[in-house]
């Protein structure tokens, strides 16, 4: 069976593993970039992700890469703590969170999949047409190379990873127009800093006005300093582009933040002190009602771009590309992939789309936002203004429409499976579909 994924970000690279993984090799990953440079800053994989790269054998290295966070605690802007949780290994999984920079993630996957699968890597392609192909007949997609020449891959199946500029998706929705604007602009950077609360604990501070999130991703250093990643977040600013590498100035955003000086964290000097401070609008996409057109699907946020609220953008990713490679493998042949995608697309568009409905109303983070409706200038005991019952329910149900809540992940059956060599054979032998 050939195969095309369109795409050489996180999504892309863990769809190629997951399908090797499931006894395919004819495999080409398409990238519109001339290079992979590694570029971002954090990310968190939380435990029903890190089940499934465990699964593909690479959670190890993957670990290598960051720190396991212990704690997740929201505060409000006065740095009065109003909810806290164990997180990963600590909350009882079997399976840790891990807080990566997003770079250091992308490149590793691009060696795996090198090591796995060899040279299949088309830097430089830009897709231009995706003819879906159907039942009798291979997708094709069409790219644009250097000097302006056009190269055609077909496949049984291609797989369209390419972001939340999907051109695959802008191909089936042309009247969708760019990403939708949540009207809050944030600011993401790392910065070294002396350890806050006890290390390995992720804060969320604010509420849906301003906000500022920060983690670990990695031991402290000799100096005793950790690496953190951060997250500023205010409502305007009028960007209007969602261009994730605009660097600006650290200054006038830690000056937004002047008050937010804490016993536990000095916020302003954290963004003062940034590696690099990169701007962009806090945007996602609406759901859409099809995400497969004959032998082409959508996946991660070509499919389902959302708010970061929730830190669940690469972990759905990882759930959609196990997902797309369970259903192909067990279709086995060529001819099955259209029922493969239809049951891919049952699975992972109706919870995605509830998941987004969720981040749109700042999912977990919720909490933060009713402190400060109830009690804008800070409470004695935030019980005083919610209760533990609804502060627990609010976890859970994100838990729950994420895909981590605790009992369930543990009952789920794994995505795993590989296709037996007569299947091998008999795909093999339907591959000759013109």
């Amino acid at each position: 069976m050939q195969i095309v994924i369109v795409g050489a970000g996180i999504g892309g690279f863990i769809t190629a593993l997951s399908l090797e993984a499931a006894g395919f090799r004819d495999i080409v990953v398409a990238e519109r970039s001339r290079e992979i440079r590694g570029l971002g800053v954090g990310l968190n994989l939380l435990p029903h992700a890190v089940r499934e790269l465990t699964e593909l054998g690479v959670a190890d290295r993957i670990a290598e890469l960051g720190v396991e966070p212990g704690t997740l605690a929201y505060f409000n802007r006065h740095g009065q703590a109003i909810w806290s949780e164990p997180r990963g290994r600590d909350a009882g999984y079997a399976w840790p969170q891990l807080s990566v920079h997003r770079g250091r993630l992308q490149i590793l996957l691009r060696d795996l999949v090198e090591e796995r699968l060899g040279d299949v890597i088309r830097l430089g392609h830009s897709l231009v047409a995706l003819e879906p192909g159907d039942a009798e007949r291979r997708a094709v997609a069409t790219f644009e190379v250097a000097g302006g020449e056009r190269v055609e891959l077909a496949g049984d199946l291609v797989v369209a990873a390419d972001g939340i500029h999907s051109v695959a998706r802008s191909l089936r929705y042309p009247e969708e127009g760019g990403p939708r604007w949540g009207g809050l602009t944030l600011w993401r950077g790392t910065a070294l800093i002396e350890p806050f609360l006890d290390g390995r604990t992720m804060i969320m501070a604010g509420d849906a006005e301003q906000k500022f999130v920060a983690y670990p991703l990695g031991a402290p250093l000799e100096d005793g300093r950790i690496r953190v990643n951060f997250i500023a977040e205010r409502r305007g600013g009028g960007v209007s582009g969602a261009d994730w590498n605009r660097q600006v100035e650290r200054a006038p955003i830690a000056e937004l933040f002047a008050d937010w000086r804490f016993d536990w964290l000095d916020v302003p000097a954290t963004i003062a002190g940034a590696e690099e401070l990169l701007e962009y609008p806090m945007v996602d996409r609406d759901a859409i009602p099809q995400w497969t057109f004959g032998r082409t699907t959508l996946l991660g946020d070509a499919a389902h771009a959302m708010y970061p609220n929730g830190s669940n953008g690469g972990s759905q990713a990882t759930l959609d590309a196990r997902t797309l490679a369970y259903h192909v493998a067990l279709a086995g042949t060529a001819a099955g992939v259209p029922a493969a995608l239809a049951a891919y697309e049952a699975d992972r568009r109706p919870a995605t789309a509830r998941l987004l409905e969720l981040t749109r109303q700042t999912g977990p983070e919720r909490v933060m936002q009713l402190a400060f409706e109830r009690a804008p200038e800070g409470f004695a005991d935030v019980h005083d203004a919610i209760s533990a019952a609804e502060l627990e329910g609010i976890a859970a149900e994100y838990k729950r429409a994420a895909g981590f809540h605790p009992s369930e992940l543990a009952a789920r059956p794994s995505l795993g499976v590989r296709r037996s060599a007569d299947a091998s054979a008999a795909s093999l032998r339907d591959s000759g579909a013109a």
